[in-house]
């Protein structure tokens, strides 16, 4: 770990090799990066700014010690938070996390994400999201990736059709949020990528 401003700063930005980073030769205007330390401060202001855009569907951190304790869980093998970020300015524009990596024979992860609402409504979440696609398909070489939505978030449900992902199913009281247990559509997404496998895949 390194520390900074007495927070510990996860080493994933070292670790991860080849991010794609939507640089000006390509058409993206965002970046990806893992979220550190050093992004407490705007983070904790653009959640604040986003209280309405969030709720209900999710509630991100608010306080120093709730990031805190989001940073210490990013900071595990099977976690990874990722920013996304405005390329011209590096103004944080919204975050994709990939949860719950589960490698063997299932080479699978889950996903959340969260606009913040002074870039929201300008695309940069999808161009992000399909970055975070790419990278998870090509680098984490995981083979499925799943989205768990609320019904009625029909921005959250726009944005994984328009990558791609199919409706797999639907769970009553699935995820508790906002004060009570909310179903959620399931939806799903898996690697068209022809390259070696994880080396945790089994041969057979």
């Amino acid at each position: 770990m390194i520390q900074n401003d007495g927070f510990e700063e996860t080493e994933k930005a070292a670790e991860i090799e080849s991010l794609p980073t939507g640089r000006r030769e390509d058409s993206s205007r965002v970046t990806l990066r893992p979220i550190t330390g050093r992004d407490q401060d705007e983070f904790l202001e653009l959640v604040r700014a986003s209280v309405d855009l969030h709720h209900p569907w999710m509630s991100l951190p608010a306080t120093a010690e709730g990031f805190q304790t989001l940073i210490a869980r990013y900071d595990q093998p099977a976690e990874e938070c990722l920013l996304v970020c405005v390329r011209d300015t590096g103004a944080i524009a919204g975050m994709v996390n990939i949860n719950s990596i589960i490698r063997g024979r299932f080479q699978c992860a889950s996903l959340g994400y969260a606009a913040f609402a002074p870039t929201a409504g300008q695309g940069y979440m999808s161009e992000g999201l399909g970055l975070v696609l790419r990278y998870a398909f090509e680098r984490l070489r995981l083979h499925r990736l799943e989205a768990n939505i609320q019904p009625g978030n029909e921005a959250s449900l726009r944005l994984v059709r328009r990558h791609g992902f199919r409706r797999e199913g639907y769970s009553p009281d699935m995820l508790f949020i906002d004060g009570a247990w909310r179903d959620h559509e399931r939806w799903a997404i898996t690697s068209t990528v022809n390259g070696d496998p994880h080396p945790t895949l089994p041969a057979h």
